[in-house]
Order: structure tokens, then sequence, then C-alpha cells
């Protein structure tokens, strides 16, 4: 009897501690889930531009996907050409930009430029700026750890890898990479003209689109020191003169598509993720058949769902929108939309997945459009911002 009484005791006491701990730690609990449910969906968009004539630099913007009430926020940080941005993955508020040159500090490069975000203003504060390794850097990005940052060199012809400090800010080199070569077009591709650089979802290979070689560049890459090696194939090619820009995954990781510059076209690859093998499966125009001007494209998307594609045309000054086959990954076309302005360099799906901002560089503006998730198509929400040579967007998620 004495045996059950204990045991009873001991029940309780265990009850008690158990309701005293909730107690305690469900008010902590609900603080943090009520602090994310105030965050969701909200987020800071960085706009980077080019600085010959009225912009100073990246410009900030609060934005709230829910509502899309967009909030300027004004010059976040001054610095030169930050012509293309990209922010950490890993939530350490650090924002990375090119500074689009020919001369840094009297050498043939361009500059890559690391700052501190504040969350509350969006302002930048400058951590440290080093040399890109080539003349006109026109794209960054990040490995998949967040450890590398990653840049194309337009002019220099050439790629590099920088590690990052544990502010921030970023050490020497890593990796560096002179491409050698040229193309059929004498004018366009007298030599290498790297222009996008990005490593691959599992983080073991980074691609590289050459305008002057075309060439998607294939090389291995060890996430331990941060070095690039060749692959095997060393690269993929696309058709003379079409000049690769702008490279982008599928979601499945299984097709990978490169917007062609020169000749208004996307490719359209399978992926192979044991070798890091691209094999060209179709060619597609990003221009209805009755246009005859000039025109040269500049980005592309998948969106998040898979099933659309999109890409920039400027002279037509259009977004191409394009069905995906979630089997095959070819490319059927759906239509060309007007970007409310000119010159479309680049363009931004929010990460919802239901909007898309268009910087029209020559125009001055970004053109939001919504997405129709079922069929892909696009509808301007009359939303436009004021914003000098945009040329790109990128979000950054609240915590």
């Amino acid at each position: 009897m004495l045996g059950c009484v204990r045991k009873s005791n001991m029940t309780i006491s265990r009850r008690l501690c158990l309701l005293l701990a909730a107690f305690l730690v469900l008010p902590g609990l609900a603080n943090r889930v009520a602090a994310k449910e105030v965050h969701a969906g909200k987020y800071l968009v960085y706009v980077g531009t080019y600085t010959t004539g009225a912009s100073k630099g990246i410009y900030a913007y609060r934005f709230d996907a829910s509502s899309g009430q967009l909030t300027p926020l004004g010059l976040a940080a001054e610095t030169m050409n930050p012509s293309f941005v990209a922010v950490q993955p890993n939530r350490r508020f650090i924002l990375y930009a090119v500074n689009e040159i020919t001369n840094y500090k009297g050498q043939s490069s361009g500059a890559l430029s690391a700052f501190a975000i504040d969350q509350q203003s969006g302002k930048l504060s400058l951590v440290n700026q080093v040399p890109s390794g080539g003349a006109d850097p026109c794209y960054v990005s990040l490995d998949k750890t967040g450890r590398y940052v990653l840049v194309a060199n337009y002019t220099g012809g050439s790629v590099s890898v920088f590690p990052v400090r544990k502010d921030g800010g970023l050490g020497e080199a890593s990796a560096f990479i002179q491409h050698v070569g040229s193309g059929v077009n004498t004018e366009r591709q007298e030599g290498p003209h790297a222009h996008w650089i990005e490593v691959t979802r599992d983080n073991r290979f980074a691609i590289a689109a050459d305008l002057g070689l075309d060439q998607l560049k294939i090389y291995r890459f060890n996430v331990k020191n941060g070095s690039l090696a060749p692959n095997n194939p060393e690269y993929a090619k696309v058709g003379p003169g079409a000049g690769p820009r702008h490279f982008a995954f599928h979601p499945s990781g299984r097709f990978g598509y490169v917007v062609n510059e020169m000749q208004s076209t996307i490719d359209a690859f399978s992926y192979d993720t044991a070798n890091g093998r691209l094999r060209h499966l179709q060619t597609v125009s990003t221009l209805p058949k009755n246009y005859a001007g000039k025109n040269d494209t500049a980005e592309l998307q998948v969106h998040p769902s898979g099933k659309f594609l999109y890409a920039s045309n400027r002279g037509q000054d259009s977004i191409a929108i394009f069905a995906i086959d979630d089997r095959s990954g070819t490319l059927k076309p759906i239509e060309n939309v007007p970007v409310g302005g000119k010159t479309p360099r680049s363009f931004e799906i929010d990460p919802s997945g239901s909007r898309m901002f268009v910087a029209n560089q020559d125009s001055d503006n970004i053109v939001i459009f919504r997405i129709n998730s079922q069929t892909g198509r696009l509808t301007p929400t009359g939303q436009i911002i004021t914003v000098p040579s945009p040329v790109c967007v990128k979000f950054l998620a609240l915590q």
C-alpha cells in the first residue's frame, strides 16, 4: 500500500513539474511563433543599378507578399555600378554586390563588395571590398553553404571564387580561372566573356555561361577549399554565335535552360547529376514569329512550381513565357507580354511565386506583374516603381 502511495506521489510530482515547465516554456514558444507569423511573407527587396546616370548605388524596399504592399526605403548603399547582387542563404544578413568597372585601384579588374544588412532600416554597411579578378564583373552568386561567393567577369573573360569570412566579409580568392578562345562573331565574340556562374543544387559542380565562347563551362566545385577544376566533359555547346548569357535549373534538378543573348533563343538541356553532363534537348526562339526588329535577351527564370519558364527580351521589350513539359523538360511557347518599359535587363519572381518584378533599365522603372499559377500568364498589377537604371532585383526574407 505504501509503495502505491509513493508511486502516486511521484506521478503527481512529475505532472506538476511538466505543468510548471509548460507554464514557463509556452509563452516563449508562443512569442517565437507569433514573431514568425508577423514576418511571414515579409521581405526586404534590393535593387542593383548602373550608376552612370542618376543612380547612386543599391536601393531598398520593404515588401509584403500577402498584401502586395511595397514601401520604399531609399538608397541602401552608395557604391559604383552594383549591377548584380546576391544575398546570403543562411540568414547571416549579408549582401554581396559586383562593382561592374574596368579599373579597380590601378588593376585591370572590377570589384566585389560585402555589405551588412540592417533588418529594420534596410540600410547596408560596407564590410569590405576586394578585386574581382577581371574587368567588368557582371554576376555574383553563393554556393549552397553560403561559405563561398562566385563571380563572373565579363570583359575579363574569367571566373573567381572567394571564401566568406566569419564577419561576412570576403577573403582572398580561393579559385580563379581565365577562359580562353573566341566565337564566330568577331565583334561580340573576339574573346571570352563570362556572363554567369552558379553551383548546382548538390553543390558538387559549378556552371559558367560564356557568351564569347558559346559554351557552358562545367567545373567540379570543392566545398572544402573553394576550388574549381575542369569537369569531364569540360563544357556543353550552344549554336555558333548564340551568345549564352544566363542559365537556370529546373526545381527537379533534371533539366537546365540557357538564354542566348545574341540569337534570342533558349536551349533546353537534360542534366546528369552523377557526372555533371548537360545533354541538348531543344532550341526555341524567345520572339514572336512576326517580329523582325533588333533584340537581345537578358534574363531567364523557372517558376518555383517548375511549370513555366520566363525570359526577357530587350528590343521587343517583353517577357516570353513558356510551358515546361514535366517529363521531357522541353518548352512550349505561351505568349509574349509587354514589360511596360524599355530594356528589361533582368527580373525576379518573388519567393511566393505570385509576382514578378521586371527591371526596365532604360525607362528607369520596375513594373510588377501578377503570375497566374495555373496558366503562367502575367497581368500588370498597376504597381510601378521609379528607380534609376535598375538591373537586378533580389528578395531577403525577414526573420
